[in-house]
């Protein structure tokens, strides 16, 4: 997620920069901490440290996120999209028409009282996230602004968890993994079909070409000179 930072960093030095998608995977699987989330419990680090968990903070709100089993979308662009919750529905809009592309549905949570006292952000579905019919996550997403840049970026869920995720957060969590949606489909072809209607859609929605490539040597080392 450095390199989130520092894209984002580079963007809103020049807004006129091209938008950047990207996507990743963890390892270590990890937890992701919100950029205001100050606390966690205590017996995290105990999990963390027998479940071979990083524990990293995030550049963008939201709540703690397991990053194991899943898929991490990043998307730089300019905030020039309206509000900022038009700009999230606006950005959104890419994830939605490429999950429909694989025949799912997705639909915005809705904002809950408890948001902001749940540690886990897959345990209570705001209107920023994206669910299936029967109100489980499949997407988690959140933004962080720099001058007239934005970064969004979010947790697709493929394979979760399950009892690793109630040791985490004490309950079932409501969350959905893609592979359970596509049951037909291999776990390594699903990602890569996942990524290529995305990158697919987000292309249509931004009206703009995307590639698919990994950052220079040159760049990651400008990052970790910064960092």
């Amino acid at each position: 997620m450095e390199i989130d930072r520092w894209l984002l960093e580079q963007h809103s030095q020049n807004p006129d920069l091209p938008s950047v998608l990207r996507f990743y995977n963890w390892s270590p699987a990890a937890i992701s901490l919100g950029y205001h989330q100050r606390h966690q419990p205590e017996h995290w680090a105990e999990i963390a440290k027998t479940s071979g968990l990083d524990i990293v903070r995030r550049p963008s709100g939201g709540r703690a996120v397991l990053h194991q089993g899943d898929l991490t979308y990043s998307l730089v662009t300019r905030a020039n999209l309206g509000t900022r919750a038009q700009t999230y529905r606006k950005i959104c809009e890419f994830l939605i028409q490429g999950l429909a592309a694989l025949g799912i549905d997705l639909n915005y949570g809705e904002a809950g009282r408890g948001y902001i006292h749940n540690p886990s952000c897959f345990s209570i579905s705001t209107d920023a996230d994206l669910i299936v019919a029967d109100r489980r996550k499949l997407i988690g997403s959140a933004q962080v602004y720099r001058k007239e840049s934005v970064l969004q970026h979010g947790s697709i869920s493929i394979q979760p968890d399950y009892e690793l995720l109630r040791q985490l957060f004490g309950h079932d969590v409501a969350i959905v993994g893609l592979s359970e949606l596509l049951i037909d489909r291999n776990i390594l072809g699903l990602t890569a079909q996942l990524i290529q209607v995305l990158t697919t859609a987000a292309a249509k929605c931004f009206d703009t070409e995307f590639n698919i490539q990994p950052l220079s040597a040159a760049e990651l080392s400008a990052i970790e000179a910064n960092h």
